[in-house]
């Protein structure tokens, strides 16, 4: 009743709102073009790679161009990227969901070809495109990522290092699209996936192989005991005394190895726990998955290379391995066929062999009865 008498009305929720939580209503920022258009789109055409043409009922078209973007930006680049926006596309951009950016241009295909020219026309002082026009159709797009060493406290490895080295070794596969079908890189550097990894055709993941270290001297002085213990998801934490050298005895926790699964929440809660070591944090790297229904059911990555060392600042092993997967898949798959189908039908075994990948006992799957067989993986129609 407070609510009421104050005078809100749950039936309009929004009438005489002010408040500054949460963002604007996103359909405050649609281009004209599609506000008017919404629902009403006939269908799009790729013009050639990164360009695309969208033809509404109406007869508009909006000429659409996909460059690719950086996760974490400059604030001058970001201001060269209005600038463009405000040039050719009326003041609109939009940013995708895999870090690309997306100029629309309403209507004019010439200026959108004098868009495409300045943007190509745009490097950096070593030479490369600061706007490299790609990512559509049957091609690999931006590689989402986590934040990495930059700005993360319990990485394996680093992001934008490991996303910017791969996407040089695959950018003509960027730039073109000669693939059987789309490719879809992600990376996560830990295993708490932020880069939703587990579904990606090809996935980088940073990954932790020891157990949190434990700085008996200050832990009870910088951490809540309960609090460290409680984070733990497999239960691998209990409290326990410790003695220091001086013979002071401290309240500190026990980790259970063998239960431990180095994801690094612990740390979270508790900075006397730290996880990053020089040799037993590295890359493991992941194949197969996908998210979408179109031929048959969403499939989960499979771990197909255990683990890599770092070898910053290039990762010259993780690199040549993901380009020898890459290069494998577009000689061998069928048209439309993506990388987990492709694998599928040759076999895993085939799979291996043909990507030169070892495979060892690691690999193997030991929980997929009866999960495989209830869990609910797709928004398909299921028999029960």
């Amino acid at each position: 009743m407070a609510f009421i008498s104050s005078g809100y009305d749950p039936a309009k929720p929004m009438k005489d709102r002010i408040t500054d939580i949460g963002p604007r209503y996103y359909e405050e920022f649609y281009p004209p073009i599609i506000k008017k258009n919404k629902g009403k789109w006939l269908y799009h055409e790729i013009l050639e790679p990164g360009i695309i043409e969208r033809v509404a009922e109406s007869g508009d078209k909006l000429y659409v161009i996909r460059v690719g973007g950086c996760r974490l930006m400059s604030i001058s680049h970001i201001r060269e990227i209005m600038e463009i926006a405000d040039k050719y596309c009326d003041g609109y951009v939009r940013w995708t969901t895999r870090n690309n950016v997306e100029f629309m241009v309403p209507d004019s295909k010439d200026k959108a070809m004098a868009l495409k020219d300045d943007l190509l026309s745009r490097k950096q002082p070593g030479g490369c495109y600061k706007f490299p026009i790609g990512g559509t159709g049957a091609s690999i797009s931006n590689i989402v990522h986590t934040q990495g060493w930059i700005h993360c406290h319990t990485p394996a490895t680093d992001a934008s290092g490991t996303v910017k080295a791969t996407l040089d070794v695959l950018f003509d596969q960027w730039e073109n699209m000669k693939l059987p079908a789309k490719l879809r890189v992600s990376m996560a550097c830990c295993l708490n996936m932020c880069g939703a990894v587990h579904c990606s055709d090809i996935a980088i993941l940073g990954y932790h192989r020891k157990p949190p270290m434990i700085d008996a001297e200050y832990i009870d002085k910088m951490c809540e005991i309960p609090l460290a213990v409680a984070a733990c998801p497999t239960g691998a934490i209990k409290p326990a005394k410790y003695e220091l050298p001086d013979g002071t005895k401290v309240n500190s926790v026990s980790v259970n190895e063998p239960r431990c699964m180095f994801c690094g929440n612990c740390y979270t809660m508790c900075p006397s726990m730290p996880l990053a070591d020089t040799e037993g944090d590295g890359i493991v790297l992941m194949a197969g998955g996908k998210i979408s229904n179109r031929i048959d059911a969403p499939k989960f990555s499979k771990v197909v290379v255990a683990f890599i060392p770092n070898e910053q600042p290039r990762w010259p092993t993780m690199t040549t391995t993901i380009k020898r997967m890459v290069d494998t898949y577009s000689a061998d798959a069928n048209k439309y066929e993506r990388l987990g189908q492709w694998a599928e039908r040759i076999g895993w075994e085939k799979f291996f062999e043909k990507c030169e990948l070892e495979f060892t006992h690691h690999l193997i799957d030991d929980f997929r009865d009866p999960a495989y067989y209830t869990w609910r993986q797709t928004s398909n129609f299921k028999f029960t």
